[in-house]
């Protein structure tokens, strides 16, 4: 193996204790899975897109790092907007201090503010609603139904974008992803977006739902990826909390629980990045163990919790992977 660059030089330097010290043994864990023929499931949940999380994730897909993803629609979606529409896009530093008549003013000016960010409606949201519409209706028509994400990788494959490319294609965690055809679950992708335009169209009468594979395909299709994909294990790297962490992480005890599938081997690894504290009744807060009595991890499953800012810490960690 190559020797390390300056990045992770500086972590395994600096990085000696508390969550930096887990952000090493994380990376470290998740380095030692590869090696040992595990595959990997990254999840993403929060605004990872918008805050640009491709820059480094992108690349994490070309090089294998990653075997399949989990995300929110609102991830899934906001990459390609962010290809479409980054100089529209509007940075609001002072965020905490805005007023409602502010926010107001914001909305009025068709800008949807992500904390610090504003994602422009009109060359955004609408720029891809005019060529996603066009491939749900063509499916349609031919009786053909896909998951989200295929329909999101059919039109990032077709070219229909390129005219309106306004960062480097290589920062793109999706094209990345829509070249490699790299599998992907986007549990509840109904509350984003497209989601939403989805439903709408539905509600006119222009597309029917079932054009639209569901959230139970989703779980089947995991199902039947992790039990042909699991000989060597795979790992679990989670990105915040919420569905696009729990959603996955239950078809271990789905299979081994409900299918009576007892050879179904837990998550060879975990780590979250979170900034969720532990707290009562709170998943995204939960500690890695309480997942033993779920059926999810083993009792020695590798585990890591990075309480922190997942902007600061994934980067850091995928720059180590990528030996950076």
């Amino acid at each position: 193996m190559t020797s390390k660059g300056p990045i992770s030089q500086f972590i395994e330097t600096h990085y000696l204790h508390f969550n930096a010290a887990t952000l090493v043994d994380a990376a470290k864990g998740y380095e030692a899975q590869l090696n040992s023929g595990a595959k990997m499931l990254v999840s993403l949940a929060g605004a990872m897109s918008t805050a640009e999380l491709g820059k480094s994730f992108a690349e994490m897909i070309r090089q294998d790092k990653v075997q399949i993803i989990s995300c929110t629609g609102a991830n899934l979606e906001e990459d390609i907007m962010n290809l479409v529409a980054h100089s529209h896009y509007k940075r609001v530093p002072n965020y905490r201090d805005l007023t409602p008549q502010e926010e107001w003013d914001l909305l009025e000016k068709g800008l949807n503010r992500v904390t610090d960010t504003c994602i422009p409606e009109e060359e955004a949201f609408r720029r891809l609603q005019q060529h996603i519409f066009k491939i749900w209706q063509e499916a349609e028509a031919k009786g053909e139904r896909y998951l989200p994400h295929e329909y999101m990788y059919k039109m990032l494959l077709s070219g229909v974008l390129e005219q309106y490319y306004e960062i480097d294609i290589k920062d793109s965690w999706m094209y990345a992803a829509a070249e490699k055809n790299l599998p992907i679950v986007c549990p509840g992708w109904e509350d984003s977006t497209m989601g939403n335009i989805f439903a709408s169209y539905v509600l006119k009468g222009e597309l029917k739902a079932s054009t639209m594979k569901s959230g139970i395909e989703y779980m089947t299709f995991l199902a039947d990826w992790y039990t042909e994909n699991s000989e060597k294990g795979i790992g679990f790297f989670q990105i915040g909390g919420g569905i696009a962490g729990d959603f996955p992480i239950c078809v271990v005890p789905m299979l081994y629980q409900d299918m009576e599938r007892t050879d179904t081997p837990f998550w060879s690894y975990f780590c979250q990045i979170s900034d969720s504290t532990t707290s009562y009744g709170s998943y995204s807060g939960a500690v890695p163990n309480e997942k033993i009595t779920w059926g999810k991890l083993d009792i020695d499953t590798p585990k890591f919790i990075i309480e922190s800012d997942a902007t600061i810490v994934a980067p850091l960690i995928f720059a180590y992977l990528l030996g950076k």
